[in-house]
């Protein structure tokens, strides 16, 4: 009998974009996951896929430009620098609309209760909110209240949900591991001028300070300085990958892969062609694995 296949999507802020041609590349291999987990940025593009939305979500990410990811931003002063209204409200009227029990495809995603630090799987009521909580990375999003519970980023405590995937029923799991070239990569990039040319000189006061707090400007010598926001939410990524390499230590997924995107900063959501061509080549790198971990 045909083993049911798992794929489990890792958090990873911008890196996320990646997850579409992972997803892009498996299903030209002739590999489509009969359940699908997801964390953080995994949850968002999951549960799209889950939709049957892939199509219109990768058109969007390749055409997503840094003004628009400024649009989708509303300031917040309590819990977190972002309300995640307007993202969760796009997320609605674009995306996904509907309760989990109505997707095509099996999707579950992860999230943390704050008051107990313990692992939440969400699996029922509206997607939307779930994702919304899935990726709530704490001092940037607001938690969420959902059920009673004050949930955050799932990245906490299982960045890769392996577990979760297994727990659906899945045989064999492929996963998606967004913080194997992370360490000290993206701290020593250098971004081109070019990434954020697409900014207007006019863009409204508020937008150019807090385009700067996500940006990471050079000192004279050449060398970045992390801004305030660049400084939280690497720490808290580190903190995911060493998390992540954990949970994969004792919780193993039949095939990993591994993005190489360590150049990019986590809030480049403009770049997602870039990381979308390097989740396909990560797929390609493990094509024998692959066969072999579906022919066993």
């Amino acid at each position: 009998m045909k083993p049911k296949l798992g794929l489990a999507l890792g958090s990873g802020s911008a890196r996320g974009w990646a997850h579409i041609g992972v997803i892009r590349a498996l299903a030209e291999a002739g590999y489509v996951p009969d359940v699908v987990a997801g964390c953080s940025i995994g949850a968002f593009v999951g549960a799209a896929y889950a939709d049957g939305d892939l199509d219109q979500l990768e058109r969007w990410v390749e055409g997503l430009a840094w003004k628009e990811v400024l649009s989708l931003i509303d300031v917040s002063f309590s819990g977190g620098l972002i309300k995640g209204e307007k993202l969760v409200d796009f997320f609605q009227r674009h995306f996904v609309d509907k309760e989990f029990s109505s997707l095509p495809l099996p999707f579950a995603c992860v999230a943390t209760d704050l008051a107990t630090g313990r692992e939440v799987w969400l699996r029922e009521g509206l997607v939307a909110g779930a994702v919304r909580a899935s990726i709530a990375l704490p001092g940037l999003f607001t938690p969420v209240l959902r059920n009673d519970r004050l949930l955050v980023d799932g990245g906490l405590v299982n960045p890769v949900p392996v577990s979760l995937c297994r727990a659906m029923g899945a045989d064999v799991v492929i996963a998606v591991d967004l913080g194997s070239d992370r360490m000290g990569g993206g701290a020593r990039h250098k971004p081109e001028v070019a990434a954020r040319a697409d900014v207007a000189d006019d863009e409204p006061g508020w937008a150019a300070r807090l385009r700067k707090t996500f940006s990471r400007p050079r000192l004279a010598n050449g060398d970045l300085l992390p801004s305030m926001a660049g400084v939280l939410t690497t720490s808290i990524h580190i903190m995911q990958m060493r998390i992540a390499r954990s949970r994969l230590a004792g919780e193993p997924a039949d095939v990993l892969l591994t993005p190489r995107l360590g150049h990019m900063a986590l809030m480049d959501y403009h770049r997602g062609s870039e990381a979308i061509a390097e989740g396909r080549a990560a797929v390609i790198r493990m094509l024998p694995s692959l066969e072999h971990a579906l022919s066993a």
